[in-house]
Parts: C-alpha cells; structure tokens; sequence
C-alpha cells in the first residue's frame, strides 16, 4: 500500500484549494441575488457564468509560462491573491462590467491555484499523489457545502450576501498568518525533458479528452438536474435547487474516501470503477419518479463523479513526460470547453426531445471517458510495493518518469 505523509507542506495546497473551493461553489448562489439589486435579465445576469469561462481559459494559457518563470509558489500564492482581489470587486459594486470585471478575475486567480495543486501533489508525493490529490479536492467539496450556507446565513441575519464572499479574506489572511512560511520547493525538471515546450504527447491528449468529458458529464447534472426533479417529480424550485446537494455531499465523501483507495489501488481501475458508480448513480437517478430515490441516484452518482478529475489529472500529468505544470494548465481548456459546451448541448437538444431524452448526453460523456481511459495506455502511477532497506515492504514515492532505467555511457 502507497504512503501519503500529510505534512505543512500538504496541508497548506489542501487549503489553498479549498478557499478556491469556497469561491466557486458560493459564487453561483449570489448571481440571482446580485441580478436582483442590478434589475437586470437573465440573459445578461448569465454572461458571469461566461466570465468564469473566460477567466479559466486566460488561467491555461498563462500558468505554465509563470510557474516557468517565477515557480509554483507564485501561481499558488498569486492565484490567491488575484481571487481576492475578485471577489472585493465583484461585492462592492453593481455595476454589471466591473461585477463581471470580478467575476473573470476570481475565475483567473483560483484556476492559477487550481493548475499549480496537482503538479505540487503528484511531485511531493509520487505514488501517494493521486490520493493527495484526491483528499486536496475534497476539502474544496467541503468548503462548497459551507459555501452556500454562508451566503444564506448572511441573508438571514441581515448581513447581507455579500457577508458570504467576503468571509473568503478572512479565510486567506488566517491561511497567511498560519501556513504562509511554509516553503514550496521548485519546479522538478526531468532530465531530457523541459517544462517550456509546448509540445506534449498523444497520450497526454487522449487524457485531456478523458478529462473534458467527465467534466462535462459533471456540470450537465449540476446544473439541468434540478430542472429535471422539477418536471418530472413535481417538486418546488427551492426543494429541487435544495436537492442538488446530495451530488455535492456525494462528491465530498467519495474524494475524502477516494483518497485511502487510491493508495491501494492503481488509478486506472479505480476510474472503471469510478465511472461505473457514476454511470449506476445515474441510471438510479433518470428512471425513477419518486424524488427521494431520485436524490439518492444523485448522491450515489456524486461518489463516482468524486474522482473523475483527482484520477484524470493524475494520467493526464503521468502522460505528460515530465512536464506536469503544463500538462495541468493546459487541462484548464479541458475543463473550459466541458463547462461551455456539454450543459449548453444537453439544453439545446432538450427543446428538441425533451429534458429527460437529453440528459442521455450523460452515460454517453461516461461511456467516452471510459473509452479514453483504455485507448490512452496504462498509467503508471500504481501503489506497486518495493523490496525496502530493512527487507520490508514500501511503498515507491517517486514520480514514474524519475525510475528510469539509464542506459550504459557508449
């Protein structure tokens, strides 16, 4: 069984993930909210979600290059920084272009954070990375439960929403004063391979594809499952909103449990097997009409969607030869194109065939992502168990590309 070691050093990238957690999961609550006060359309209180897209492609195409040139510390940190500084502009104003202003730049400086975690992870880590990843994501679940929660406890107290976003400063000063020392250590460059070219191999876009389709299978029942409860279990807007929690609270426990599995398992077929209970979840989900049933189908499919990006991260970097900064920036486009694309095609072909038909869009997105696992070649990141010093066994810690056999001088 790997070893994941959960030193100051973890803890810090856990929590740096976390705040971005907070931010994305509080932000969609607050949009009606703020529409409200700006008398605004829907239509045009929709364009922040359009930002938070473009924030994250302009976060893909910058972060190799700042990561190649001022470390991982700077995309870590920075990305923070750039975050708050979105979310003080998006609450102290009603302005529509500077609250989408904020919006791109919350998206931009928490999809910085975002890209430098799993490098950091997998490199710190080795063979325990996947799980760390894993356990990093689910402290991001976690902080999106409380998200929400204290949006609306401001609300109810007269705070205000805004008492909601704005607890996320406190959240990185704290962060500041208690870990801000901790030293995170330089880019590892493999030998023979070189962090600032551009080019990366079949393998890595086979696990990009792998990537954009979870991802979009994820935000398709995110945000149209909530409709479907409603047309078809004839529950209230709020029960049905309300409901989509069992997804999240099903990703939370599948991260935080994914993290142990990963340790023991190889990546591989634990996202079979992960697709399948998201695949099983799903089935739960469409068939039945009675809402209880339906809401367990979505906390079942929530386990399985838990690990889709921790495991799909970890191949894409592990097919990346040794350029794991860029491969996880670039897979910020991934998560782009899923986000833009998957929910808006789920939509249009529901006007033709209705909600329920389109959201066999679903099972489809699984069924490729399953695809691309077995087409995209074995990762190598395996919990496989070594011969010790002391004739024990343990674990290997180090990334795959750095056990390589080197061939004789001549």
């Amino acid at each position: 069984m790997a070893q994941l070691t959960r030193d100051r050093l973890t803890w810090l990238v856990y929590l740096q993930l976390g705040v971005f957690g907070y931010f994305l999961y509080g932000f969609g609550p607050t949009v009606p909210l703020l529409r409200e006060e700006q008398g605004i359309s829907r239509t045009l209180s929709g364009l922040h979600g359009t930002a938070l897209a473009f924030g994250t492609l302009a976060a893909a195409a910058l972060t190799a290059a700042v990561v190649r040139r001022w470390g991982r510390a700077t995309a870590l940190w920075g990305g923070l920084a750039v975050l708050s500084l979105g979310v003080v502009v998006y609450v102290s104003t009603t302005a529509l272009p500077l609250t989408l202003l904020g919006a791109l730049l919350g998206s931009m400086g928490g999809s910085f954070t975002l890209a430098a975690v799993a490098p950091a992870l997998i490199e710190h880590h080795g063979a325990g990375g996947p799980a760390a990843i894993s356990e990093a994501n689910a402290t991001a679940a976690a902080a999106g439960i409380a998200a929400p929660l204290m949006i609306g406890a401001g609300v109810l107290t007269g705070l205000g929403w805004r008492a909601g976003p704005l607890l996320l400063l406190v959240l990185v000063v704290a962060l500041v004063a208690t870990l801000g020392r901790t030293p995170i250590p330089p880019v590892h460059q493999v030998p023979g391979h070189h962090e600032g070219s551009s080019r990366l191999p079949t393998r890595y876009w086979i696990g990009w594809g792998v990537l954009a389709a979870c991802i979009s299978a994820e935000y398709c029942l995110t945000l149209w499952a909530a409709d479907l409860l409603r047309s078809r279990d004839d529950l209230g807007a709020g029960t049905a909103s309300a409901a989509i929690t069992g997804l999240v609270v099903g990703m939370f426990l599948g991260r935080l449990s994914g993290g142990r599995l990963a340790l023991r398992f190889g990546v591989d077929p634990l996202l079979y097997a992960a697709i399948g209970v998201a695949a099983a979840g799903f089935a739960i989900f469409w068939a039945s009409t009675w809402a209880p049933l339906a809401v367990a189908g979505l906390l079942v499919c929530g386990l399985g969607v838990a690990l889709h990006y921790p495991l799909g991260i970890a191949r894409a970097i592990d097919a990346s030869e040794g350029r794991p900064d860029l491969a996880s920036a670039r897979a910020g486009f991934a998560a782009a194109l899923a986000v833009g694309v998957g929910p808006f095609a789920l939509g249009a072909l529901a006007d033709q065939v209705g909600l329920h038909g389109a959201f066999l869009v679903v099972p489809a997105l699984l069924g490729l992502a399953a695809l691309g696992v077995r087409l995209g070649g074995r990762s190598r990141y395996a919990p496989a168990l070594t011969t010790g010093p002391d004739g024990g066994a343990t674990a290997a810690r180090s990334h795959p590309q750095r056990r390589r056999t080197r061939r004789p001088a001549g």
